[in-house]
């Protein structure tokens, strides 16, 4: 027979929240162990351990396309709203010793000496990180094949200059066609140009470029297609990074680089791979910024009226007249021209 339940028997369980005292108080972490993140791959870090001197000593590749040898993280939960990108330095507790099936935790993110962002759009809020800690930023761009996109050179040697990185132009395929517009655009920019000597057959004189990213953070960023793979190659031959080429339709370049990677550098240093970019939006970037990154033409902004937009129709402008007489070197129209267009769009 079915027992029948009345009100008197109902026995509300404790309430129990509350009954332990929450505290902000984290752990100390007092073993944790620093390393360097070299690749995130859908919620997992691949981490090089420091040694002894507190460097991070160069691991080649454990295969193709695969990054550095190391250490398998996972982000603890306090830090799950924190970007974590190659170029972190982390810190880790758990099971450090790298072997397969093992997982360690990452519990926390030194302080960052950069970190380069973008955004999808100008106007999007929306901030991406990129990648931390880098100290040179490598702006691939070909001479054709596909043709310079002079307005992404110009908004990564922004974000670059914003976020206190050292901008280097990378000038490729210098076969097809000459560099004498590149360099005769940004001449008076103080960016350093160097022709990599990359060629469309792949054979590769990069010295000049291993010689200015040795020993340093560096990054590569720049459109698919322009050879940044095969320079990645050339730089760190164990890398095998994917080749691609560019649609005959539409002129621009397969994406071969699906996510980044941070490889050792066979001089010391550590470079990273970006996969190719068809925008680099600067929401973050504010107008001073905006006009620090054209040196060539800030030394006008001083003369123009308190509170100058620096538009074509701003008036008593002294922009227009400051490359009219070519103090802005022989690209100043081009480079006044962008400067305007960024101020249009991030204003």
């Amino acid at each position: 027979m079915a027992r029948i339940y009345r009100d008197e028997d109902y026995r509300p369980r404790p309430n129990r929240r509350g009954s332990r005292p929450r505290t902000k108080t984290r752990p100390r972490h007092d073993s944790a162990v620093e390393g360097l993140v070299t690749a995130v791959d859908r919620g997992r870090y691949r981490v090089v351990l420091a040694d002894e001197s507190g460097g991070f000593p160069g691991i080649g590749p454990t295969g193709q396309g695969e990054p550095p040898s190391g250490v398998t993280a996972v982000r603890a939960s306090h830090l799950r709203k924190d970007a974590v990108v190659p170029g972190d330095i982390v810190k880790i507790v758990g099971d450090t010793s790298g072997a397969k099936g093992s997982l360690a935790r990452l519990v926390d993110i030194t302080e960052r000496r950069t970190l380069l962002r973008r955004s999808a759009d100008d106007d999007d809020p929306a901030e991406r990180v990129i990648v931390a800690n880098v100290e040179v930023m490598g702006i691939v761009t070909a001479t054709a094949d596909p043709e310079p996109s002079y307005g992404l050179i110009d908004r990564a040697m922004t974000a670059a200059i914003d976020a206190g990185i050292t901008p280097l132009l990378i000038v490729t395929k210098t076969d097809l066609a000459p560099a004498d517009e590149l360099v005769e655009r940004f001449q008076a920019s103080g960016v350093e140009i160097v022709r990599s000597g990359l060629l469309t057959d792949s054979t590769v004189s990069v010295a000049e470029v291993d010689e200015r990213l040795r020993g340093r953070m560096s990054v590569l960023v720049g459109h698919s297609g322009v050879g940044k793979s095969t320079l990645m190659n050339a730089l760190v031959p164990a890398a095998n990074r994917a080749i691609g080429s560019v649609n005959d339709v539409t002129g621009r370049g397969r994406h071969t680089s699906s996510s980044a990677i941070c490889l050792p550098l066979d001089g010391g240093g550590w470079l990273v791979d970006t996969p190719g970019v068809r925008s680099f939006g600067l929401a973050h970037v504010d107008r001073d910024g905006l006009l620090a990154a054209f040196p060539e033409l800030t030394a006008a902004t001083l003369e123009c009226p308190r509170g100058c937009t620096h538009l074509a129709d701003a008036p008593g402008c002294r922009l227009d007249d400051w490359v009219a007489a070519g103090k802005a070197g022989p690209g100043g129209v081009s480079r006044l021209d962008s400067l305007r267009r960024l101020l249009a769009n991030t204003g």
